[in-house]
């Protein structure tokens, strides 16, 4: 357990249940009765729901109410049995999946490619999240480079703010990413148009990107790509169910969708910002020939004819039920009356971080997430201060920043203007505190040199065998 103990002062304790709760390295020898298992599960949900019930959790909890998750519970357990890949004995999985691909396309404009060219018709999947939807696109991106261009090993190019999501596809895949500088926090389109070679297919960028919750200039990145013949991705896992409801409101948000032609495919997680459950999201693509790129047959195989569309197999239609309700209950009313309340938050959050001395905003964007920094004091010292109080930022790097994404459990009276007083009093603490190392901010430190990121990178695997020990 050495292993464990040194990961779990990385980031965390991990075990904490292992001091309260029996814990099982066998199957029991009789099987326990199920109100006493359900009395365990419920006393380990009740102990973590009060961390960010108070809304002091930065994103995270994309959370819509207990009332509206019992609902998606129910929707859920009604199909938790049911696999998608059966679509003979499930026809209704092929209903709740093409109505929530079909609301998230409308939702991004996906009718505008036709009125530009019929041929173009926004198709897409439903998979398990952000990553998988992100990994669907850049296995396009890599088969459309092999079938229709020929090239053996395809370059993506995006900023480096990009989701490390679109790295770890590219390390599956065998594909290029080149990561390019940002300038003033966004994708530098003149850097990336330079890196352009012959082996790149596409081109990235981000509505928002995760550090700082800026919109990358993806107008301009459209036009690259359309000069230069290019597949164009725009990662919306982070504002895509959000940023239609924020524009509505009056608010200036850059076109980011389908409206801009050079778009080819759009990933948005109804998991975030569509308060579904966790587990979904939607990759969506501007021609269905783009899409039968992802799919996968095996037509030859003893046990019968297989086909997905997708990287899982087996997938729980519980899932796309909840998706689906979620959806069709709030409707746009519901999510307008959510983005109202979280850029109310999220401005009073704004505001008030003026009126403290020596800390700002990164960017000139105004959407849902505000990162911070300081050139007066360790911002990481702020962050110690803040953890002390219960809130839970998240840290970023290049340059040593904190962010907090407003959700809705932010959007409670009197939740903002307490992280404004205590980013004040944090303040306070981190001048008192110069010279001295904070402790949040080690592994950032580590991430400076390439030993330091070598020495990093070990003790997050260390940290992820962790999680798989009881």
């Amino acid at each position: 357990m050495a292993d464990s103990d040194e990961a779990d002062t990385l980031l965390g304790d991990l075990h904490p249940y292992a001091r309260t709760l029996p814990v099982h390295t066998a199957l029991p020898a009789r099987g326990r009765p199920r109100e006493e298992v359900l009395g365990q599960l419920e006393a380990m949900a009740r102990e973590e729901q009060q961390r960010w019930e108070r809304g002091q959790v930065s994103g995270t909890y994309y959370h819509g109410g207990l009332d509206h998750y019992a609902f998606l519970n129910r929707a859920f357990g009604l199909y938790s049995h049911a696999n998608l890949l059966q679509r003979d004995l499930c026809p209704s999985g092929t209903k709740l999946e093409g109505e929530v691909i079909a609301m998230t396309a409308r939702l991004l404009h996906g009718e505008a490619p036709a009125a530009l060219d019929p041929a173009d018709q926004v198709c897409g999947a439903m998979t398990s999240g952000g990553t998988e939807s992100i990994f669907s696109a850049m296995l396009v991106c890599r088969e459309y480079g092999r079938r229709e261009r020929g090239i053996a090993i395809p370059e993506v190019i995006a900023p480096t703010t990009i989701h490390p999501a679109f790295q770890k596809a590219a390390h599956y895949l065998g594909m290029t990413l080149t990561r390019v500088p940002v300038k003033d926090f966004l994708a530098d389109v003149e850097a990336m148009r330079a890196r352009v070679g012959p082996s790149t297919v596409a081109v990235a960028g981000s509505a928002g990107n995760y550090p700082w919750g800026l919109i990358d200039p993806l107008p301009a990145l459209s036009a690259l790509a359309l000069e230069k013949g290019l597949l164009m991705h725009v990662d919306g896992c982070l504002g895509g169910f959000l940023l239609p409801f924020v524009e509505r409101l009056g608010y200036r948000v850059p076109v980011f969708d389908f409206r801009l032609p050079g778009v080819t495919s759009m990933s948005c997680d109804t998991h975030k910002y569509g308060y579904a459950l966790k587990g979904t999201s939607v990759v969506l693509y501007r021609r269905p020939a783009l899409r039968r790129h992802q799919y996968f047959s095996a037509a030859g195989w003893q046990g019968g004819v297989y086909a997905s569309p997708t990287l899982q197999g087996s997938r729980s239609e519980g899932l796309a039920a909840a998706t689906w309700a979620s959806l069709v209950t709030l409707g746009e009313d519901g999510y307008l009356d959510a983005a109202r309340g979280i850029m109310t938050a999220a401005d009073a959050l704004r505001a008030g971080v003026a009126g403290i001395p020596g800390l700002r905003i990164l960017g000139q964007g105004t959407t849902f997430l505000v990162a911070l920094a300081s050139d007066e004091v360790d911002i990481f010292h702020l962050n110690d201060f803040l953890t002390t109080r219960g809130w839970r930022l998240n840290g970023c790097q290049d340059p040593p920043a904190v962010h907090f994404c407003v959700t809705l459990p932010q959007t409670r009276p009197g939740v903002m203007a307490r992280l404004v007083e205590d980013l004040r009093a944090g303040m306070a603490y981190a001048r008192g505190k110069q010279g001295e190392p904070p402790r949040s901010g080690a592994m950032y430190g580590l991430a400076g040199t390439p030993d330091g990121q070598a020495m990093l990178e070990e003790g997050m695997r260390g940290w992820l065998d962790a999680t798989y020990e009881p």
